[in-house]
């Protein structure tokens, strides 16, 4: 098993706030989702980096084929 020091990380950032934080993967919907209910009441602000998450798309997309001609 690893620790959250070796398990890859993600930006969740919240525009609302101007909070930016690295979390693991495995922790990311549950920190925004904490985050959105415990600061703003639910309303869905926090997010993964859109950056980020444009470009994990992309490469799900690619490895699933999706972009392929």
């Amino acid at each position: 098993m690893t620790s959250d020091d070796e398990q890859p990380t993600a930006p969740v950032v919240c525009t609302a706030c101007g909070t930016t934080n690295r979390v693991p993967l495995s922790e990311v919907a549950e920190t925004v989702e904490r985050h959105n209910e415990r600061v703003h009441d639910g309303a869905a602000k926090a997010e993964v980096d859109p950056d980020v998450a444009d470009q994990l798309a992309d490469l799900v997309a690619r490895d699933l084929g999706f972009l392929d001609e």
